[in-house]
């Protein structure tokens, strides 16, 4: 392939690459130039292509230009912030990798890839602001709790009927005396957050600060300045502000996702575990912070650190106080106790006045493994409350998707048939709701056999609340006279 084409192709490519492509040569004389470059400058490739970077970008320096110091010293740099003015005068602030370019042993330019984050920071920055003004509790009268960040869930917001929760909820109480790091893992939708809350309302912390930050939501260079700080000049465009954990000085800082932060950055979340201390980043002096720092994980804890997504010594300094909540799969007996609390939420909120789901509903809800947990039961109630028309949320009211994931659903599994279960829906011409009550119907009497009568067992059994039980019962005997 002649070289002319060779560089045509390599310049296609690289023009394709949605990330700003920056290439200068050793003379600092910008060589290419790509239109997402140009789009987070302000530029057009004309303007930047065979001028001097320095003429182009006149607030930076020989020091300060990533590109330029990489040239000087033949260093990569990797996801270094860079603010800086064109010469339209138009701010842009991006993330850069740096890399040098050389031919054999020679150095004849470097090419640069930039995100923008302009936005993104600016909206950090915003955030921060924001706490810092509702991370000072308002003076309380005398007899009032001060009212510090308006959290809205206490121990008692949370409905379970199972023995499993009940239990963590009283290990969850005694941990909120003390001041020690928790580490929180559930699946996503197992009501963490709601959790985490609760310990530090609970707290002698209460009225301090309570700040959650989702570890996944920012680049890592975002995130570190957001929890430790900065001060002014500690890069280019940096300003004094204070991180996180000086928000946060007295109260509670919730740290959401904890594995999605970069090793290093736990390297420095551990320090200040250990010392107490932070520094902002670019200061030469510690400041030392009061915070009780909470962690929540997605993941099992352990099976992150084997591979390697947490820091081991992070994982046995932060894992003090441990609580493992169950799916909503293990906790079957709350399903019902949420979709009333979730009615009645949603009766309020739109002004309805829905008594319940259908029979159908009901033994749809109770065979599903609910994989998005509490959070996807109340986003079906809501989803439901819109369609229904009547008193009860029937099947055709309930999302779409949910009842395509829904007809795989096996009604009577291998495992009931093993115990000796022997359902056998009467099909023919009837239709589902005739299908579910029958199956329902056998269900409950091949239960109630089972356990000799006892309602308790049964409903254990049959994965509903006891009031449930009794309810349907009470209802066959009512259809029976």
């Amino acid at each position: 392939m002649p070289m002319s084409e060779t560089v045509e192709m390599l310049q296609a490519i690289l023009g394709a690459i949605d990330e700003g492509i920056h290439v200068v040569d050793a003379n600092g004389i910008s060589i290419f130039y790509n239109h997402v470059a140009a789009k987070l400058d302000g530029l057009t490739p004309e303007e930047v292509l065979g001028k001097p970077l320095l003429e182009v970008f006149p607030s930076l320096d020989r020091h300060s230009s990533t590109l330029l110091t990489v040239i000087a010293n033949g260093e990569p740099i990797f996801n270094k912030p860079q603010a800086y003015t064109n010469w339209r005068g138009v701010r842009v602030e991006t993330i850069n990798t740096t890399l040098p370019v050389r031919v054999g042993k020679r150095l004849v330019g470097a090419v640069e890839v930039a995100k923008d984050i302009g936005k993104l920071k600016e909206l950090s920055e915003k955030l921060l602001d924001l706490q810092a003004k509702i991370s000072k509790p308002k003076k309380a009268k005398r007899g009032q709790k001060a009212v510090g960040d308006g959290l809205s869930f206490h121990f008692a917001d949370i409905l379970t009927a199972n023995d499993r929760m009940m239990q963590l909820i009283d290990r969850a109480r005694r941990a909120a005396r003390t001041s020690s790091p928790v580490l929180i893992y559930g699946e996503t939708g197992t009501g963490k957050e709601l959790f985490v809350q609760s310990i530090h309302q609970a707290s002698a912390r209460s009225s301090q600060p309570f700040i959650a930050q989702n570890c996944a939501a920012l680049p890592a260079t975002l995130l570190e300045s957001l929890l430790f700080g900065t001060v002014k000049g500690s890069f280019t465009g940096a300003d004094d502000r204070p991180g996180l954990f000086e928000l946060a000085d007295g109260g509670t800082l919730f740290l959401d996702e904890l594995n999605s932060m970069p090793l290093d950055l736990q390297a420095k979340l551990l320090r200040v575990l250990q010392d107490g201390e932070i520094r902002r980043i670019g200061s030469s002096h510690s400041t030392r912070v009061d915070v009780r720092v909470i962690a929540a994980v997605n993941e099992p804890p352990l099976a992150l650190v084997s591979k390697g997504a947490m820091r081991t010594d992070l994982y046995y300094r932060i894992n003090v106080v441990s609580f493992e909540l169950p799916p909503l799969r293990d906790r079957r007996e709350d399903v019902f106790l949420l979709v009333r609390h979730f009615l009645e939420k949603y009766n309020q909120k739109f002004q309805m006045r829905v008594q319940g789901i259908s029979d159908e509903v009901s033994a749809l809800f109770s065979r599903y493994d609910w994989p998005g947990n509490v959070r996807e039961l109340e986003h079906v109630i809501e989803a439901a409350m819109n369609m229904v028309e009547g008193d009860l949320i029937e099947a055709e009211h309930l999302p779409l998707h949910l009842l395509d994931r829904m007809s795989g659903i096996a009604l009577f599994p291998a495992e009931k048939s093993s115990r000796g279960m022997g359902l056998v829906p009467k099909t023919g011409q009837l239709s589902l709701p005739e299908v579910l009550r029958d199956v329902e119907e056998q269900m409950i009497e091949q239960a109630m056999r089972e356990t000799e009568g006892n309602i308790l067992r049964a409903a254990k059994l049959l994965g509903i609340p006891r009031q449930t039980l009794q309810y349907k019962l009470s209802q066959r005997s009512g259809a029976n006279r």
